[in-house]
């Protein structure tokens, strides 16, 4: 919406972008989507605060450069992405090139397409659509938790749950927790890094900020889940493989009405003592045949990392084969 301030010759006008409108992804990291913009209108000075965009210059060029950016806000919220291509293409009246493939998630950072690039990969996101409980489970690389993230963030940003809740058990490699500096998120947090990187490919780092800050993105130790009840909300378990039977049941019962759930783990990497059973493979024994829970196993095909990773796994398969021998 446009408003006039100064008459019928008035040099000034302003674009108020609505409440849909994501101003991270709009105005890009430190405004470089509105830099952009002035760029390639150089006639016009284009500044903006808050949910307003003000243009100065002719009436002509003025009107020329409102009339964009209502198009720009409109494919902003349509696709939640605005990249420096997007923007070039809209300014010159083209159509951009369709997101609208049926393997993409989202757009994260900068525009950047997120999507489900293997078989394994794109049955998680129509499983995602049909079921209430997933596991994913497969090597290291495969994509599966970093798949799960991008699921939650596109139904956060679809409002399709209020929430978005990932967890992880705090398995000590080698070091006690009590022997580690600082606090207790200071000793946790490192477990849980990982899906901080997830997230900061997909939300600008502001509204990650706000997120976390408001509880909205809740990011957490398996421990801290007791007693809770996760309710309109897509909730995460990583790492599940290294959970106790007890754990994954306290976990699995958490879930509330609307919820989403993803289990993710890899078999090949349980952490626990020996003498404890993995949660994560007495849970896929017990609910395998359950309608409303489904289970997609991903393999070396889906390891998308360096080419030496799936090398790597091989080479380890291999020796496993071995010593069994």
């Amino acid at each position: 919406m446009w408003t006039n301030f100064f008459g019928k010759n008035m040099h000034e006008k302003l674009f108020e972008l609505s409440e849909d409108t994501d101003l991270a992804i709009f105005y890009g990291v430190n405004n470089v989507n509105i830099r952009l913009i002035s760029d390639l209108f150089p006639l016009i000075k284009v500044s903006a605060r808050g949910h307003i965009v003000k243009v100065a210059g002719s009436d002509d060029e003025a009107d020329k450069l409102l009339k964009k950016l209502h198009d720009l806000e409109i494919f902003c919220i349509e696709n939640n992405s605005l990249s420096r291509e997007e923007i070039i293409q809209i300014l010159k009246g083209e159509a951009p090139l369709s997101p609208t493939s049926q393997n993409l998630i989202l757009h994260g950072i900068g525009g950047k397409q997120i999507v489900a690039r293997t078989k394994n990969q794109q049955r998680l996101v129509a499983e995602f659509a049909a079921n209430d409980l997933l596991f994913a489970v497969g090597p290291a690389g495969s994509g599966k938790t970093y798949t799960s993230i991008a699921l939650a963030v596109k139904a956060l940003k679809n409002r399709e749950v209020r929430r978005i809740i990932l967890s992880r058990p705090a398995v000590e490699a080698g070091e006690k927790l009590g022997f580690l500096p600082g606090d207790m998120k200071d000793k946790i947090d490192p477990y849980l890094q990982p899906l901080y990187d997830a997230l900061q490919d997909m939300i600008m780092p502001q509204k990650l900020k706000d997120y976390l800050e408001n509880d909205i993105i809740q990011i957490a130790p398996l421990a801290f889940m007791r007693g809770r009840t996760l309710g309109d909300a897509a909730v995460i378990l990583d790492e599940a493989q290294n959970t106790t039977v007890q754990q994954i049941k306290m976990f699995l019962t958490r879930m509330g009405t609307n919820a989403k759930m993803i289990v993710t783990g890899d078999l090949t990497q349980i952490d626990l003592p020996a003498s404890q059973k993995s949660g994560l493979i007495d849970a896929l024994n017990r609910l395998h045949n359950i309608k409303g829970i489904a289970c997609i196993e991903f393999d070396k095909g889906d390891i998308l990392r360096h080419k030496l990773v799936q090398k790597i796994v091989d080479a380890y398969e291999k020796n496993d084969i071995s010593d069994k021998k």
